[in-house]
């Protein structure tokens, strides 16, 4: 591979206008070295998942410093409007029809300020033309680091297994869920494409912040972009194949001894129980439908038809 020093060099993209003439615009890094596939990152299209950004700043030292067979094409912060405003979604206030960016790929020019905004980025996809995505997220604590990637694809597959998360969850990219998802949208356009999650939104943690920037370095050495052997990490597989359990009624969950992430369950086994906070009387106790293992789990208040938990099926 022709690797060489690599060449940094740091642009914008001009997303949109709000009402005051304020040009809302994402940072784009370009590092760029010999000739050699070329790869698109990308973090906080959610405003409060920060270990992306934290990653990518770890990254960003590591590839200034390194020689490079390709080009990265990185954007730290995909929703600014989300990220000033230390929101998941884009404040209503600017679009209240389209406020998750992650449900609007690859977006619609003529559409709302989110899918108008959605749409540009894409188009800076396109014409980064990438051999290969990967998009950051970060979830709650009670999530476990995983990455994700078609069920299908086994280039994504390979370098979903080089990013190194303790679990890899193999999803379909046909379900109606799925629409919209920046992850399906590029592999829809032949793009390989995983989605890694990081833990702890809201807060900078160092140890996801190197997972991140480790697990992206990785991908590249998978690609042979960087030079250097993919370490063998033990991974967990799973299939997105057991059934969300959701809330049927609002009220304060608490899960039952022994339900955490990581766990596995068995089908028809208590998830806890959802109480009346102020009368104090139980409201819903849910069971799990098909047995897996526990890859997310809510605690506190929910809403009903708010996901409790998420299971993915062992491989």
């Amino acid at each position: 591979m022709d690797r060489t020093p690599v060449t940094h060099r740091t642009t914008t993209r001009q997303l949109g206008r709000l009402p005051s003439s304020r040009e809302i615009e994402v940072t784009v890094h370009r590092y760029v070295g010999g000739s050699g596939p070329r790869v698109y990152v990308q973090a906080a299209q959610h405003g409060i998942e920060l270990n992306g950004p934290a990653a990518l700043r770890r990254l960003h030292g590591r590839l200034c410093d390194a020689r490079l067979a390709g080009e990265v094409v990185v954007v730290p912060v995909a929703n600014p409007l989300a990220f000033d405003a230390r929101s998941y979604l884009t404040p209503a206030a600017y679009d209240a029809r389209a406020p998750n960016m992650n449900r609007r790929w690859p977006g619609e020019e003529s559409g709302s300020l989110g899918e108008r905004f959605v749409a540009r980025l894409w188009g800076l996809i396109e014409d980064a033309d990438p051999d290969a995505v990967v998009d950051l997220h970060a979830g709650t604590p009670d999530m476990l680091p995983h990455v994700r990637h078609g069920a299908d694809d086994e280039t994504a597959r390979r370098l979903a297994e080089a990013f190194g998360t303790p679990y890899r969850l193999a999803a379909p990219d046909d379900a109606d869920s799925s629409a919209g998802k920046f992850r399906i949208t590029a592999a829809r356009a032949g793009i390989p494409a995983i989605t890694a999650e990081l833990a702890n939104s809201r807060t900078v943690s160092r140890p996801a912040a190197e997972t991140g920037a480790d697990g992206v370095e990785r991908v590249l050495q998978a690609l042979d972009l960087l030079a250097g052997t993919v370490p063998t990490v033990e991974q967990t597989p799973l299939h997105d194949e057991p059934a969300s359990v959701r809330a049927t009624e609002s009220g304060l969950f608490e899960p039952a001894d022994g339900v955490a992430v990581g766990e596995r369950l068995s089908a028809g086994e208590p998830l806890g129980t959802v109480y009346n906070p102020a009368g104090f009387e139980s409201l819903a106790t849910p069971t799990v439908a098909d047995g897996g293992v526990v890859y997310s789990l809510a605690r506190g208040t929910v809403v009903a038809g708010e996901r409790l938990v998420a299971l993915g099926a062992p491989s």
